[in-house]
């Protein structure tokens, strides 16, 4: 049984223990803690706060609240009377801010509460718990500010910007989109995206929209929306998803611009490139006709006056009739770049032998002109739907102009090749090349690198339209000096 002396021994170490716990317990709180009894003076105050306020314990501790805290603060907040209510009235105070500035050290805001600490029915102590708000304040200042200015960019963007929940309904419409449709936020804030489309579009939109719904990737489009005036908006739509925090679609946004002036502009260019085109195919229609008319007039005005001999007059008739030939010529060319022949005539045609009896009659010339031949072609049949004798002639066409850009010779190449449902064929040559700055003309009508007189224009311009109706396209790369290569891509059948 223990002594008296052990008894005491025992309640003297557990009052030390709880002290020692309660200091662990002060100390390990994140808040700063001040606890002052009903004089407002300190009782304690834990590292916290001594450390935030740049006070050591020995000056703290039994100072009063007025040595502790700024006057500035204390009149400003008048922390002072609503702790003392709390020891009258024994009631909790929260929710209040203080900003707080120890010297030499940056402002701090702390949000803080008054607890009464009671014993026997009265309020003894009031514990004062400040905990720092200060980076989040600076955090919501930093949110608000991003989020004004996000709010700015959606209010003056001249881009539509919509958002939408995941059925495609409209949740909001920023002022460019009212501004180009005519519709309000309101007037379509729930309504389907799909509904303000033009009616050919809205498979398109519906489409898009529920592959955004399931995290997929959509490609920018152009789909037209209908004004409250009922006029057709072009507008190119860039679309994305926004996800939650577990990853899952929670909204739609959609970027879309207004393409009507850029198709009112792209629209009148088209039409100056066409009058452009009409003049050079009005000049070049009149120099090509005007030196066989002029020698067959003045072979005639000889002819009228009399010519001295029948030798000058068969040398005058052949004139005429050479230059009545070139016209008719000239006139040929023209009706085949403006309406090919035999356009109608497609049929199902292997492209190899046609291509293969092509080069075999051509074959001589460049013979002549040392120009090495390399034919690369499929082993099997390579159909298309077309007219044989019209590829022939665009073949023919692509040939001659390679011999030409070889006069001294040099390898040309045929390829044929099939590619993703399409058959291209391929020639290449080992000539001059084509510079830079005219190679976006070499398609236009009467258009030529050759001499006067070596050449109409019409070749490249007759191929271009001959492909053309064959559903395909014709394209050209060349550098001056490493030659030239033309690509013809027609649908395979």
């Amino acid at each position: 049984m223990a002594t008296r002396r052990e008894w005491s021994n025992i309640l003297l170490s557990s009052d030390k223990w709880q002290e020692q716990l309660y200091d662990m317990l002060l100390e390990s709180i994140p808040s700063s803690v001040l606890l002052v009894d009903r004089s407002l003076r300190v009782m304690s105050a834990n590292r916290n706060f001594l450390e935030k306020a740049r006070r050591d314990e020995r000056s703290t501790i039994g100072a009063s609240m007025n040595d502790v805290f700024p006057t500035p603060i204390l009149e400003f907040t008048r922390v002072e009377e609503k702790v003392r209510r709390v020891f009258e009235q024994g009631e909790l105070l929260r929710g209040e801010q203080i900003t707080y500035r120890a010297p030499g050290i940056p402002t701090r805001m702390y949000y803080y509460t008054v607890v009464p600490v009671k014993a026997v029915g009265r309020v003894e102590c009031a514990m004062i718990l400040m905990d720092d708000i200060t980076e989040k304040v600076r955090l919501v200042e930093q949110a608000h500010l991003v989020q004004a200015r996000l709010a700015n960019v959606v209010e003056y963007a001249n881009d539509l910007l919509v958002s939408a929940d995941t059925a495609g309904c409209i949740v909001t419409w920023n002022p460019a989109a009212e501004r180009v449709t005519g519709f309000s936020a309101r007037e379509v804030q729930g309504r389907a995206m799909v509904d303000l489309c033009e009616p050919a579009d809205r498979e398109d939109m519906r489409s898009m929209i529920q592959q955004l719904a399931r995290g997929q990737a959509v490609n920018s489009r152009e789909l037209r929306l209908i004004a409250r005036s009922g006029a057709l908006i072009p507008v190119a739509w860039a679309f994305s998803c926004m996800r939650d925090e577990s990853g899952k679609v929670s909204a739609l946004v959609a970027v879309g611009r207004d393409l009507t002036e850029r198709h009112a502009f792209e629209a009148q260019l088209a039409q100056n490139v066409k009058l452009a085109a009409l003049g050079v195919m009005a000049g070049g229609i009149a120099h090509e006709l005007r030196n066989p008319l002029s020698v067959s007039y003045s072979a005639a005005q000889f002819l009228k006056e009399g010519a001295p001999d029948s030798a000058f007059q068969a040398e005058c008739v052949h004139k005429i009739l050479d230059g009545i030939e070139r016209a008719s010529g000239i006139i040929e060319n023209l009706l085949r770049f403006s309406r090919p022949s035999e356009g109608g005539n497609m049929k199902i045609i292997d492209l190899v032998p046609v291509v293969r009896e092509t080069v075999r009659l051509l074959s001589n010339q460049g013979a002549l002109q040392k120009v090495r031949v390399a034919e690369d072609y499929p082993a099997g049949s390579v159909t298309i739907n077309g007219n044989a004798s019209q590829i022939q002639q665009v073949l023919m066409n692509l040939i001659f102009n390679a011999y030409a850009a070889m006069p001294k010779g040099g390898d040309l190449k045929i390829t044929i090749r099939s590619e993703d449902g399409r058959v291209v064929l391929v020639v290449r040559d080992t000539g001059s090349g084509i510079a830079e700055a005219i190679k976006a003309k070499i398609f236009d009508p009467f258009f030529t690198t050759k001499g006067a007189g070596s050449g109409t224009g019409l070749g490249l311009s007759i191929c271009h339209t001959i492909i053309s109706q064959h559903q395909g396209h014709i394209d050209v790369d060349s550098k001056i000096g490493k030659g030239c290569s033309f690509t013809v891509s027609l649908p395979a059948r």
